[in-house]
């Protein structure tokens, strides 16, 4: 059963696990189940998610349930008028805070432009030897994108040489190995954890919280946070 984490006769959002797809893809014909099909066989009627949310990420996905909410919730997240926070474990001792304007390319080799911002939650220095370093850095960071590109949070936390742990795209492979066979960790830690926005129908202002799933919960108990 998928966590139903708000619902109302117009939209519903759930907390999406990790490694979970949100609907069919050619790009990825292994996955068996999906989450617009799990959600509408929950709830027992049609559901269409009005947004993205990359298959490794965890945390908020939301759902409309009529074609007008659709059409208004995804204008509304196309105009950057929905807050997204996410909360990221990454290699290396962050900032206390700090915005990364840097423009990504898309597939076709158009550069778009992409603004990150994030503030650092927490630190830990873990008394495990990597490379040259007697110990390993890590931190909690709290992260904000104002546009939507794909893969951007990922993209600009590995520009800051900051990649996010379990990444296997953008990350850090010898990270992501020492995570694997120490600790038998393989989740992209990163989790969306809550949305703000307008409700499309009655203009009420919506927030929406999503606690981290298990293997995240693990790794913050791992660094004693």
């Amino acid at each position: 059963m998928l966590d139903i984490l708000y619902r109302d006769e117009y939209l519903i959002a759930i907390n999406k696990p990790h490694g979970l797809l949100v609907h069919r893809s050619a790009i990825a014909a292994d996955a068996g189940e999906f989450a617009l099909q799990l959600l509408r066989d929950q709830v027992g009627f049609k559901v269409n998610p009005v947004h993205r949310l990359d298959r490794a990420t965890g945390g908020i996905l939301l759902f409309a349930l009529n074609k007008e909410v659709e059409i208004t919730m995804q204008q509304q997240f196309s105009d950057n008028q929905v807050q997204k926070n996410y909360l990221a474990i990454v290699r290396g001792y962050t900032a206390d805070a700090e915005e990364i304007d840097y423009p990504l390319r898309k597939e076709n080799g158009t550069l778009q432009d992409a603004f990150t911002a994030y503030k650092t939650l927490n630190y830990a220095d873990l008394p495990v030897p990597f490379g040259k370093h007697e110990t390993s850095r890590y931190s909690l960071i709290d992260v904000k994108p104002t546009t939507g590109r794909m893969h951007q949070i990922r993209k600009h936390l590995s520009h800051v040489n900051h990649p996010i742990i379990g990444d296997t795209t953008h990350g850090c492979n010898k990270q992501n190995k020492l995570f694997r066979e120490k600790w038998d960790m393989t989740t992209l830690l990163l989790h969306a954890s809550r949305l703000i926005f307008n409700h499309p129908v009655d203009n009420s202002n919506i927030t929406i919280m999503a606690p981290v799933n298990h293997e995240f919960n693990r790794v913050m108990d791992l660094m004693n946070w």
